[in-house]
């Protein structure tokens, strides 16, 4: 039978986690045990941060902020995805699969631009030492973090506006675990030429200029490390960027594996797989890579956690 439209779409149907049933409770446990582990880690990064005024400046100012981002990202995909293990059931409502469109879209361009602001303040860290707190001002800071997120905020709600223009088929089946915005609108019947524009429009500017920013931060702050004589600032210099670059590497990293997984592969499985890793993985390691490397943020976490015991 030919699939009729229906403006009225009322639910999604996400793929299912796993088809063996045996396996559903195991599957449950560790993406639970992965979402608390990403809550506790950067919960606790934000309160280190918060409580010891030593580490008061922009670096963990906008670490702090991508630790809050991380939460945010993946509790817009996991809990959704873990209450339809225990349920039994892969549905979604089209108000919840817009809504999860819209907050994927916002907090996923946020940590791409927190990544870029980071690799800058490294930038200037490195390469311009004398006039660190001349240039990083708080001023500064909160702008780098408010006004790229007023603009994915903006971004995010016309994609998901443009969405709701859209007219769906009775088959509805979402090739991922949580809904995804190109996964949407390929669902599509209606044309959906002007949401593929903005789509790769957006990916360019959110994508692409982050990366292109840390790209050129990471190149001067080598080529200003070469020219240090000592080989002690060489080695401070490039420690203080290890745990940033070892975050980068995992967020773009999984990012670059969906994509090459998406465009060589035929099973769907996989890349939903891919797809998932993508907003889980980084999240739940980014805490590790920063409190194992941080000599500032182990003491801070030390202290946090002897004060915490001792309440």
């Amino acid at each position: 039978m030919e699939p009729r439209n229906d403006t009225h779409v009322s639910d999604f149907l996400l793929m299912e986690v796993t088809e063996n049933p045996e396996l559903q409770s195991l599957i449950f446990s560790l993406f639970l045990s992965m979402y608390l582990v990403t809550i506790l880690g950067n919960l606790l990064i934000i309160l280190a941060v918060t409580s010891d005024s030593h580490l008061h400046t922009p670096m963990y100012f906008f670490l702090s902020n991508l630790s809050f981002t991380d939460i945010c990202l993946s509790t817009t995909t996991i809990p959704k995805m873990l209450v339809n293990i225990q349920a039994q059931s892969q549905s979604i409502t089209y108000a919840g699969c817009l809504t999860q469109i819209y907050f994927v879209l916002v907090f996923a361009s946020l940590e791409s631009s927190l990544l870029a602001v980071m690799a800058y303040d490294r930038y200037v860290a490195v390469c311009h030492p004398l006039r660190y707190t001349v240039i990083m001002k708080p001023c500064l800071c909160s702008l780098l973090i408010l006004l790229p997120l007023f603009i994915i905020i903006v971004d995010a709600l016309v994609h998901s506006l443009m969405v709701l223009q859209l007219t769906f088929c009775t088959d509805v089946e979402i090739p991922l675990f949580f809904c995804e915005v190109v996964q949407v609108i390929k669902l599509a019947c209606s044309d959906a030429l002007i949401n593929n524009i903005l789509i790769y429009f957006a990916t360019s500017v959110f994508g692409g200029i982050p990366l292109c920013g840390i790209i050129f931060s990471y190149t001067q702050i080598v080529s200003s490390v070469l020219r240090m004589p000592s080989v002690g600032r060489k080695y401070k210099a490039f420690s203080t960027c290890g745990s940033h670059l070892s975050v980068v590497s995992l967020f773009y990293g999984t990012g670059l594996g969906v994509y090459i997984s998406s465009a060589f592969t035929n099973s769907s499985r996989n890349t939903a797989v891919l797809s998932m890793m993508y907003t889980v993985v980084p999240q739940m390691m980014n805490p590790f890579i920063y409190s194992l490397r941080n000599r500032d943020m182990k003491g801070a976490l030390r202290k946090l956690i002897s004060r915490t015991s001792l309440l």
